[in-house]
């Protein structure tokens, strides 16, 4: 059984500054994006754990 993930932790997802809200960045097919909106989105195959500290190595 697949562990469920969580859209928060995800690397994909990002806070727009213009719009102002937080968005998924990869292309989603219209199936995943409706269940992306209704927050059922689980077994993402497009999750990938955010890592902070590589980010902020790249910000050195």
């Amino acid at each position: 059984m697949s562990a469920k993930t969580n859209c928060d932790y995800c690397i994909n997802y990002a806070y727009d500054e213009e719009e102002d809200y937080y968005e998924c960045q990869m292309s989603l097919d219209e199936d995943e994006y409706a269940r992306f909106l209704k927050n059922s989105f689980t077994n993402c195959p497009y999750f990938r754990m955010g890592d902070e500290y590589k980010i902020v190595k790249k910000q050195m």
